[in-house]
């Protein structure tokens, strides 16, 4: 059975003020929390090169790199295979190969969804493909949506299949913040998908991938017992969000942030408010989500019932993804990816027990 998995935007660049350019640097902003620190977490995987993305799949861990390869780790051994794609990918921040997501029958097709970036004619595009795991490679097999704009910044990334066997995919506004607000835009959006490539009959919009709309980047997706969606957002200026997504509705942005509302138009149920989380992938386990953080260089546990969230790692630097288990949390790190400063063998995949 397929374990739900999950794993910048103001965390990879100054965030802006609503309908402001975005910069490269990032806002100088407070830690006032305290997490707790362990001496020896379990290394489960190390050297790799920008990672973005863990799925564990009968007992096999899968790692996407940006730079355009998976990697997989079983018993202690290693091994990268390059992904050859019809595109080359594109060179800008945030941009390559990230989101991976394994269906059940992955065993007898050998194949699985992806998300990566590429370059045409001057602009970036993202599009969502299969791959086919080969002998000592991948290759993209098929296209199932293309164009999605991607920018210099805000290319989302992060594929999920639900517990409705639907592929959610999350994207960027594209560094242009009134993309989010366009339904003939696929940036800026949560979108779902048949696994076969085609739009859902329930989808709210006719003939149109999108699900929910009004999102600046939105790069980590998580269900909890229930069946409810939950989704984690780079914020502007801070004011990082999590939200609870609900087709059709639409969740503001660039027009409001934090607690401001708008008409038909919904607020975030919490935000970081003046901290910076930079969040990235989320996981569930036992009433918790759990999301890594970049700039906030930590990982998060969120109460829904509480809606208390509380850093509850750290010292490990940025943190690009999380998936839960049974033997405990497995994080990757990301230092590699030129804002982070590496360790001795990072970037790794790490084991932490629960707290």
């Amino acid at each position: 059975m397929l374990v739900i998995f999950t794993g910048c935007a103001k965390d990879e660049e100054k965030s802006q003020k609503p309908n402001e350019p975005d910069s490269a640097e990032e806002p100088e902003t407070p830690e006032p929390e305290e997490a707790t620190n362990i001496d020896k977490p379990q290394i489960v995987g190390e050297n790799l090169q920008t990672p973005w993305e863990i799925v564990l799949y009968n007992d096999v861990f899968y790692i996407s790199e940006r730079t355009g390869a998976i990697v997989t780790i079983k018993d202690g051994n290693q091994i990268r295979k390059n992904v050859q794609l019809s595109k080359d990918l594109a060179d800008q921040p945030e941009a390559g190969l990230l989101g991976i997501a394994f269906p059940e029958n992955f065993t007898d097709t050998n194949t699985v969804y992806a998300y990566y970036s590429y370059q045409e004619n001057n602009d970036v595009y993202q599009r969502v493909v299969t791959i086919e795991e080969k002998n000592d490679h991948w290759k993209e097999t098929d296209v199932l949506i293309d164009q999605i704009p991607g920018g210099q910044f805000h290319q989302g990334g992060r594929i999920e299949i639900g517990p409705d066997h639907k592929l959610y995919i999350t994207t960027g506004d594209a560094t242009a913040p009134e993309l989010a607000q366009n339904l003939e835009s696929l940036a800026g959006k949560v979108l779902r998908m048949n696994l076969d490539g085609s739009i859902p009959s329930d989808n709210p919009f006719d003939n149109s991938y999108i699900y929910t709309y009004g999102h600046r980047n939105p790069q980590g997706l998580a269900w909890d017992h229930a069946g409810n969606l939950y989704a984690t957002e780079h914020g502007s200026d801070a004011y990082d969000e999590i939200n609870r997504l609900e087709k059709g509705r639409n969740y503001g942005w660039p027009v409001i942030r934090g607690d401001k509302a708008g008409d038909e138009m919904e607020t975030p149920v919490t935000h970081s408010g003046e901290d910076t989380w930079a969040p990235s992938g989320m996981t569930f386990f036992n009433g918790n989500f759990y999301f890594a953080s970049l700039k906030g260089e930590g990982l998060r546990r969120f109460n829904p019932e509480s809606e208390k969230i509380e850093l509850i790692y750290s010292d490990f630097g940025r943190i690009r993804d999380v998936l839960a288990t049974e033997k405990g949390l497995y994080i990757i790190t990301n230092n590699t990816d030129g804002r982070g400063s590496p360790a001795d063998n990072d970037d790794r995949l790490l084991l932490l027990p629960y707290l």
